[in-house]
This record gives C-alpha cells, structure tokens and sequence, in this order.
C-alpha cells in the first residue's frame, strides 16, 4: 500500500465507486454525491470540520475512503469527532487499508486536540474492537 492523504478532486470517480459499495439506506445519485464531494474536499482544505481521507495502494489507485466530522459539543470538554463513513474496496479487503484509515483519522484527531472520536459500528463491531474502541451506545436514526 502506498499510504492514506487527504481526498482531492480527482478523487470523486474513485470514491463514488466505494460509496455504492455501502450498502446504506440510501442509493448514491451522483449528482448529490458530487456537491457534497466538492463541499468536502473544498472544506477539508482549510482545517475546518470535516475531514475526508483516502488510501491507496502502491499504483496509485483509491481503494479506501474515510469520512469524519468534527464539532464542538458541551459534554466532551472540546471537540469530538464522528467516523461517519468508511468502506474498502471489496477487492482489498484483509490488506489492513481500514486499520491505515482509522489511525490516519486518529492521528488527525489528536493533532486538532479532538477529546473522543465515535463510531457508528453495528456491522463492524470486531473490526473496532480489536483496534481498542468500547461500546457505549445505540445507534438510532430517524431518516427524512
């Protein structure tokens, strides 16, 4: 593997094709994915509160994406963040690209002074367990 950095434009075909690899509850339209993508690499270049990583192999090809925000909340004495997307490419899955992604987004997180970073990990559980993360809470949702 080549290492994870920060998303950039020319990320977008890549990391829609990881987005439909998902499975969410919502379909990715391209349209919506492609505002959203500019809004967040276009963020992500000045610090603010979303940050948008990928990994690649040692060809240079994405096969990995990680999305975290960033807020300031009452109850953590500071900033807290949120791992709200993560997917490898069906193809790289067991090349620890995840593992890469997650310490990227923890280091990133430290740097900023970040007091708690959570995850919504239902399918996922062992995977964070086994890089030291707790169960705390429920994930519910209310979709509109």
């Amino acid at each position: 593997m080549s290492g994870v950095r920060r998303a950039t434009a020319t990320d977008a075909d890549a990391v829609f094709d990881l987005v439909r690899q998902l499975g969410a509850a919502f379909v990715p339209v391209r349209s919506a994915f492609d505002e959203s993508f500019a809004a967040i690499v276009g963020a992500s270049d000045d610090g603010a509160d979303v940050l948008l990583l990928v990994a690649e192999n040692a060809d240079g090809v994405v096969q990995g994406y990680a999305l975290t925000t960033i807020a300031r909340l009452l109850s953590t004495n500071g900033l807290s963040a949120q791992l709200q997307e993560i997917a490898v490419d069906e193809e790289a899955r067991g090349l620890d690209l995840g593992t890469a992604l997650v310490h990227e987004v923890e280091a990133e997180c430290i740097r900023r002074g970040v007091r708690q970073l959570t995850v919504a990990a239902r399918r996922a559980g062992g995977f964070y367990d086994r890089l030291g993360y707790s169960q705390n809470a429920e994930y519910m949702r209310r979709v509109f």
